[in-house]
């Protein structure tokens, strides 16, 4: 048996938005179950993020703190954004994100994982890169607002990064699946086997 996710969308008898917010929307589907009934089912649907573990010379990761209202923490994460537009290029929205949070660039750019954050209820998919050969970047800094104005950088070596993982005092998943698969990839076969930045990516298509 080959472990792998396939494409299937079972039949929709109705659906409706009953609400429509800036970023996301919440839909409602009826959905024919495998026996026949029908059932409602909710979610968020969501245009999408980038999410970048920016690895330095030193074999430490660029992370952030920042305020999360929802969860009501300041989590510590790693860059990442909103794909803005649609059919956006990942790699460009995600190298924007380097820029903007940290005013980091990189020259080597890989993918690290494709996931979908909370497939049960909302259809976000996210794809994690990572970034190496970093320097600082051109021009001016970003200028921050609302919950970034608060925010922390640090660089943080990876072995403390997974220890906090496991210990549950870092939370957020685009950083636990980040550095998790860092690791496995160099214990794997190495970075360099990782998938190019431009790899496709079924979840959100866009054009190199």
């Amino acid at each position: 048996m080959t472990i792998k996710d396939i494409r299937e969308e079972w039949e929709i008898r109705a659906t409706d938005t009953p609400f429509v917010g800036n970023k996301t929307s919440v839909r409602t589907d009826d959905v024919v179950m495998p026996d026949g009934t029908v059932v409602r089912r909710d979610y968020q649907v969501h245009p999408g993020s980038v999410a970048v573990l920016a690895l330095d010379d030193a074999g430490r990761v660029l992370v952030l703190r920042q305020y999360r209202h929802p969860v009501r923490q300041k989590l510590w994460e790693i860059p990442a954004g909103l794909l803005d537009v649609p059919g956006e290029n990942p790699l460009h929205a995600a190298q924007r994100e380097l820029y903007e949070e940290a005013h980091v660039k990189a020259e080597d750019w890989r993918v690290l994982a494709d996931v979908y954050t909370t497939p049960g209820g909302c259809d976000e998919a996210v794809r994690v890169f990572l970034a190496r050969e970093l320097s600082e970047a051109d021009g001016e800094r970003f200028e921050a607002e609302h919950e970034e104005i608060d925010l922390e950088l640090a660089r943080v070596p990876v072995e403390e990064l997974v220890r906090g993982v496991l210990a549950g005092e870092l939370h957020n998943n685009c950083l636990v699946v980040g550095v998790l698969s860092l690791v496995a990839a160099q214990q794997g076969d190495g970075l360099d086997a990782l998938r190019p930045a431009q790899a496709p990516w079924p979840a959100r298509p866009f054009e190199v």
